[in-house]
């Protein structure tokens, strides 16, 4: 097991502005390990859920959100169900990812870029358009030749639509981007 050096990585006012965000006591964990038992992607995680939580409480601002477990989360709130303390862990981890996006601390590029591509079909069409994010997923990762083999398969069987569905009220969505990007410009956080 690796030691983590705990001199000069603590940032005490770090556990407070995760606990502020997420609206989680992270006091209360007192690492019994439910949360990562239960974990269905924990397999692939650098961190475990516990060792997330424990980093949050320990200060280790950086070392957390250099994880690559917070883009692997799949925010099915199994660990926060586990929990016999109810802090809602899946919140936490979905504040951390919130966190490391806007200090720049994305490590799982590929991950992100699938994100923010599914987000703007959503933005434009109220919902996800599936061929769209396929598209700009390709643009935004570089990845324009990869997977290529399941395209015709998934189209032939009619599995990706050419055209978007377009929900009633789609604007209304656009509005509620447009208002979330107003507010991060002015706390000055990039969205």
């Amino acid at each position: 097991m690796e030691s983590i050096p705990l001199h000069n990585a603590c940032d005490p006012a770090f556990a407070r502005q995760v606990e502020q965000e997420s609206g989680q006591s992270l006091a209360a964990c007192y690492q019994c390990g439910n949360c990562t038992a239960g974990c269905p992607a924990g397999f692939v995680y650098d961190m475990q859920a516990n060792q997330i939580i424990r980093g949050v409480q320990l200060g280790l601002k950086e070392r957390v959100l250099s994880s690559q477990s917070l883009w692997y989360c799949l925010s099915c709130s199994t660990c926060s169900q586990r929990c016999p303390n109810n802090i809602a862990v899946a919140e936490v981890m979905e504040s951390l990812r919130h966190m490391a996006r806007r200090e720049g601390h994305i490590s799982a590029a590929p991950i992100n870029a699938f994100w923010l591509s599914f987000l703007a079909t959503v933005r434009r069409f109220g919902r996800s358009y599936e061929l769209g994010v396929m598209a700009l997923y390709k643009l935004r990762s570089g990845r324009l030749f990869g997977d290529l083999d399941i395209a015709y398969p998934a189209l032939s069987r009619g599995k990706l639509g050419f055209l978007p569905h377009v929900v009633e009220g789609h604007g209304e969505v656009g509005r509620i981007f447009e208002r979330y990007k107003a507010r991060c410009d002015k706390e000055g956080v990039k969205p």
